[in-house]
């Protein structure tokens, strides 16, 4: 999840009865959705012994407090591990694992029965999910061909809040309401809900 520590686990097996060294070369880079690096944010080199049909893991952990400030919007990880057998005429073998934050879930709650003409009044809950404050932070509503931009105070760290959201359904049928939340540190994380307006 967006701001939180990301952990990774690089599981080495030696499937022959021989002994072998591995120097596994690791980094991470936030990316692009087109996969184009942007900034390398971490690099590591370990070597591990593996006896026979021995097998290994490898810890990699990359905090919040690397990846924070480099993150695109497209929210992506590039992870590389680069795996060399010493003394095996240069072996290698490279992994990579792309990871996608998930952003912190927009919730929205809205009374069981919705009726034509009748105001309705939603609630809408957001979150900061990152562990330093965030600032000015707006809330973008479209409904109904029309978007209310809502500013809002400020968050604390991993602080949730929540709004009432008042609206007058004018035709029956359904109905989506969408919600952008964006702040100083993050933009654009949605929510969505399709609203089912009965007949008066």
């Amino acid at each position: 999840v967006f701001g939180k520590d990301v952990t990774l686990l690089l599981m080495l097996n030696n499937l022959s009865s021989d002994r072998k060294t591995v120097k596994v070369d690791m980094s991470a880079s936030t990316i692009l959705y087109t996969r184009r690096p942007v900034t390398e944010i971490l690099k590591a080199t370990t070597s591990v012994d593996l006896g026979s049909k021995q097998g290994k893991h490898i810890r990699l952990k990359i905090p919040y407090s690397y990846y924070g400030k480099y993150l695109t919007t497209d929210k992506r990880i590039q992870v590389t591990a680069l795996c060399e057998v010493l003394h095996r005429h240069g072996l290698k073998l490279l992994v990579e694992k792309t990871i996608i934050l998930e952003d912190a879930n927009i919730i929205i709650k809205m009374p069981r029965r919705v009726v034509v003409n009748r105001a309705v009044t939603l609630e809408i809950s957001y979150a900061n999910p990152l562990p330093e404050p965030v600032s000015r932070c707006v809330l973008l509503v479209t409904l109904m061909n029309q978007q209310v931009k809502i500013h809002l105070a400020r968050l604390a760290p991993r602080e949730r809040s929540k709004i009432n959201f008042e609206f007058t359904p004018r035709k029956a049928g359904p109905l989506q309401l969408q919600v952008d939340f964006s702040c100083d540190k993050f933009s654009h994380v949605k929510g969505f809900v399709t609203i089912a307006v009965a007949p008066a």
